[in-house]
């Protein structure tokens, strides 16, 4: 069984004229290029503990195989704004798992998108919880309803945008949750 304890945010944005190397360039920028990212859904264990990027990644080796819930968005149009957002909800009760949602668009600011990544997570544990809401109040009043229950400890997001490269080179944004064992 793997059961990750600790678990960092990063985000990173890279361009290039292939599609490939501009994701290689936004793993560089977020951090995580000497890794094998293997992709896993939302699922945040419970207890894990958030920890900063750098020191996240002093307990992993170059060429280790790492779980990763990623969010990656790409364009080869100039001038398009594009966005990568993973949003997170951390439980109260420890013991109770949370999420991470990974949300990615076009034509977004950072802070949209990120409060929609952020909406999405604190969404699906408060309807695991029991929470009752809403869900075509605003985000704003959902989170204080989320807040008062008491279930719902915290909620984040990180996010990267970025405009096309004029160019037309491609551009690539990615942002994610890297699982700690």
């Amino acid at each position: 069984m793997i059961l990750p304890k600790r678990v960092f945010l990063t985000k990173g944005v890279g361009r290039h004229k292939d599609k490939l190397s501009s994701f290689e360039a936004a793993l560089r920028d977020a951090g995580i290029e000497r890794y094998n990212i293997v992709r896993v859904s939302s699922i945040l264990p419970p207890g894990c503990k958030f920890t900063p990027r750098t020191k996240g990644l002093q307990f992993l080796t170059s060429g280790e195989v790492i779980f990763c819930v990623l969010s990656e968005n790409s364009t080869n149009e100039p001038h398009r704004l594009i966005s990568a957002s993973l949003g997170v909800a951390v439980p109260k009760d420890t013991n109770q798992y949370g999420y991470l949602s990974e949300y990615h668009s076009f034509g977004e600011t950072d802070a949209k998108a990120g409060d929609y990544a952020e909406d999405l997570a604190a969404t699906m544990l408060a309807t695991t919880l029991g929470v009752e809401f809403d869900p075509n109040a605003s985000w704003d009043e959902r989170k204080e309803i989320w807040k008062i229950s008491g279930k719902i400890v915290r909620t984040m997001n990180a996010t990267q945008s970025a405009i096309g490269d004029k160019r037309g080179w491609w551009t690539t944004v990615i942002a994610g949750a890297v699982l700690v064992p």
